[in-house]
């Protein structure tokens, strides 16, 4: 009985070592997931923070912006003209 007794509280022990690791692993995915909708917070108020500079200094930006701030109004004219173009292939 010994040898059964043994096996038993092996197989005790293994079974929790392997819920306490799933609980482990499931509350590591959690902490993932919570650092994941930070991070994507913290992008969206970048933009939202990018977007209201653009807006009030976009002609005259200081020093450090002046290219970021280029690019930003050519995009927007390409826009314009990819957006004529596909108006004129469509007959509008």
């Amino acid at each position: 009985m010994d040898f059964l007794d043994k096996i038993g509280e092996t197989i005790t022990t293994k079974g929790k070592e392997v819920s306490d690791k799933a609980k482990d692993m499931a509350e590591l995915v959690n902490l993932k997931g919570q650092v994941h909708t930070c991070e994507d917070l913290i992008r969206k108020r970048y933009v939202e923070i990018g977007k209201i500079y653009y807006e009030k200094h976009g002609s005259t930006p200081e020093e450090d912006y002046i290219d970021a701030c280029r690019d930003i109004e050519n995009a927007q004219n390409t826009i314009v003209d990819l957006e004529a173009r596909i108006k004129e292939l469509k007959g509008v």
